[in-house]
């Protein structure tokens, strides 16, 4: 943590929110829940690298169990070939990268209620939600933290200093203090950028 805000001192006093956000996603992973994302635009291209990050290996291998490994590796050469490679990722699904649900509810219901219906089809008790808004208006992702409201899912949001609109649906905010876009994106990757390292220390190097 030192390290990251030394790099980025406009983080400074988003310490104790950064590492309450890591602990519900570790928490969520232990449970054997999955963490959901959601945002327009960059932000959605924010969901598609944080998720990319959580099921690949970020910084240090990730070994499968060792139960696992024999049975894998009994199967065929190939089955070892990939049992000597293979390594667990953090569940999670950015639901922006969903085109043709997206486009369907989009069509059929409206945009403002794309993330909201898929966030509650594919919800189950404990998941959490991740939602990225730069201006903390965009109407879809509102709607999405008020279906994980009603369902008492954990939810963190990636927001700006002008970001007061979803401050109350979140339990925790993880709000930069920027007001242009392409400045609060470019504090949301160090902080996620952390989380990732953080969990990945704190799940696979034990």
């Amino acid at each position: 943590m030192d390290k990251l805000i030394k790099k980025h001192p406009e983080l400074a006093g988003l310490e104790n929110k950064i590492n309450n956000a890591i602990e519900i996603l570790k928490r969520c992973y232990e449970s054997g829940n999955k963490i959901l994302l959601i945002g327009n635009g960059g932000s959605s291209a924010d969901c598609a690298h944080f998720a990319g990050e959580l099921l690949n290996k970020f910084n240090v291998k990730r070994p499968i169990s060792n139960d696992f490994y024999a049975k894998l590796s009994t199967i065929s050469s190939s089955a070892l070939d990939t049992a000597n490679v293979l390594q667990k990722g953090i569940p999670c699904i950015d639901l922006t990268s969903f085109t043709s649900a997206l486009t369907a509810i989009s069509n059929d219901v409206g945009y403002n209620y794309a993330f909201a219906n898929l966030f509650y089809s594919l919800y189950n008790d404990g998941d959490v939600l991740v939602a990225f808004t730069t201006s903390g208006k965009s109407k879809n992702v509102i709607k999405a933290l008020e279906v994980a409201k009603a369902l008492n899912a954990k939810t963190i949001t990636f927001t700006g200093k002008n970001g007061i609109f979803i401050k109350d649906l979140a339990t925790v905010d993880l709000s930069v203090n920027e007001t242009e876009t392409y400045l609060i994106q470019e504090l949301h990757l160090p902080i996620y950028h952390y989380v990732c390292k953080r969990l990945e220390e704190l799940l696979f190097l034990k």
